[in-house]
């Protein structure tokens, strides 16, 4: 036989042997399919909980991820299988393994008698005492982070030697209960206290009623201790109008020196009997605390006018010194160099401060808390200071004491009602506890926010912050036609 034939043929049986192989492989793919198919339908297991034609490795990953509670799917001894993103935050797993004590003894129960175990775990955590801050304290509403984890953890037996670890975070839950437990007691103390010593002294003045000094001390104990619940009353009141406030407010352009200034006013006495400064500024330039007579400026221009008419013999320094006090009484009514007159009815910036977009009495209420606090928790002869300023579109108004502090554990609770850092100081600073309540909503209820710097021993610093009012377009028109009468005058003289 030729060497061609016998190639040709060997050729021929090659893919002959391809073909069949070729063949074999397509039936036998689809015998297999086929099978697998048919025991799928027979077992119920195989197959995903949401669908025939749903996968199920990606459906069970997107489940788990989106379950409240976070998942760690361990064996009994405490291997990690599988951790979600969700518990990444509690640290509970390193190197494999679960690393909470607490944890792997729930576990190790679980195991042992095959049920489920719930039970609520504390963790210690190594924290920042302070959140990021923006330099002026702790925000109202912001929480410092706290350096205990309450976990709810729930752990049962899924089958093949694996355990499902259920993790819920209720730590925001259990200091909501502490704040109510202490919010009961607070209101309970405040309420209490003053209606059980009028009780209290009501009977005492009975049995001394053959005693008139004794009787006029406990009347006048009295008298005291319904002051005191009247104030409270008030306050509740106050708190009530300052939380649902929006919609009825006034709002209005508002000078925070205005203000400012009627705050103290109403603090004064307190602030002298207790021999403690009251200083205000503006943008860091002190300013009188009592506002001037509105034509104090206007005087003094006309007073020094005047004189500069009636002594044409004066010696040249005294005639320039007249003509200078002119000018700057004419640049302080005008914030320009040349005209206007102090007796515009709209006062130049430099006159009223900042001025924001708010209802009057609510920033009144706000800043005369503020001031009535520091007065409150100050020594005596020392200094409370308030200052007003704008920057980049926000007023700011700080008022700053240098009294007792208050502690760390305590600047994120200051704002809540009826809250005392120290309730043994109640009675001897007065108050109701609801000050710094009320001076939240009002600011918030404004559009500004409020936070607390604070250290023991060394005094606080409340801060608002609220947006600038936008330019007064009709101020800005009537201020360039005074400029423009004066310049006008100025030409024809």
């Amino acid at each position: 036989m030729q060497i061609w034939k016998i190639i040709v043929i060997a050729v021929l049986v090659v893919l002959c042997l391809i073909w069949v192989v070729v063949i074999s492989y397509n039936k036998g793919r689809a015998t297999g399919r086929r099978v697998a198919e048919e025991a799928a339908a027979k077992d119920a297991d195989a197959r995903s909980l949401f669908g025939d034609d749903i996968p199920v490795r990606p459906t069970e990953r997107r489940l788990i991820e989106v379950m409240p509670q976070a998942v760690i799917v361990t064996d009994r001894n405490g291997r990690v299988q599988y951790a979600s993103p969700g518990s990444v935050p509690f640290g509970l797993v390193s190197a494999g393994r679960l690393n909470s004590r607490e944890v792997e003894d729930i576990l190790t129960q679980a195991a042992t008698d095959g049920g489920v175990r719930e039970r609520e775990v504390q963790l210690p955590i190594d924290r920042n005492p302070f959140p990021q801050l923006n330099g002026k304290g702790l925000e109202a509403g912001q929480l410092l982070p706290s350096s205990t984890l309450y976990l709810r953890v729930r752990i049962g037996d899924i089958g093949d030697d694996l355990y499902v670890i259920f993790i819920d975070d209720v730590s925001e839950q259990r200091r909501f209960e502490a704040v109510r437990r202490d919010f009961v007691t607070n209101v309970s103390h405040e309420l209490k206290t003053p209606a059980g010593a009028i009780a209290l002294l009501a009977e005492t003045i009975t049995d001394a009623a053959d005693d008139p000094d004794a009787v006029r001390y406990f009347s006048g104990r009295i008298t005291k201790e319904s002051m005191r619940l009247t104030e409270l009353v008030h306050h509740l009141i106050d708190l009530q109008k300052a939380q649902s406030s929006q919609g009825v407010m006034d709002v209005q352009r508002v000078s925070t020196l205005d203000v400012a200034r009627a705050a103290i006013a109403e603090n004064q006495v307190q602030a002298d009997a207790r021999h403690v400064d009251i200083r205000l500024s503006v943008n860091g330039k002190p300013v009188p605390t009592v506002a001037p007579e509105p034509d104090a400026v206007s005087d003094a221009s006309s007073d020094a006018s005047s004189d500069d008419g009636a002594t044409p013999d004066s010696s040249d320094s005294s005639s320039n010194s007249s003509e200078a006090s002119a000018e700057n009484a004419s640049e302080s009514a005008t914030g320009e160099g040349g005209a206007g007159t102090a007796s515009e009815s709209h006062a130049p910036d430099e006159l009223q401060g900042p001025v924001i977009m708010a209802d009057r009495e609510a920033m009144r209420t706000a800043i005369k808390n503020l001031v009535e606090n520091a007065i409150h928790y100050s020594p005596e002869h020392t200094t409370v200071a308030v200052g007003l300023g704008q920057d980049h579109g926000t007023v700011t108004i700080r008022v700053v004491d240098q009294g007792i502090g208050i502690p760390e554990k305590s600047l994120d609770r200051v704002f809540e009602r009826f809250y005392r850092v120290d309730p043994a100081r109640s009675r001897a600073t007065g108050g109701s506890g609801l000050g710094l309540a009320i001076t939240k909503h009002c600011v918030q209820e404004n559009g500004g926010k409020i936070s607390v710097w604070s250290r023991e021993g060394e005094g606080s610093t409340f801060t608002i912050e609220m947006p600038a009012a936008p330019a007064d377009e009709g101020a800005t028109g009537r201020a360039n036609g005074a400029a423009g009468t004066a310049g006008t005058a100025g030409t024809a003289r």
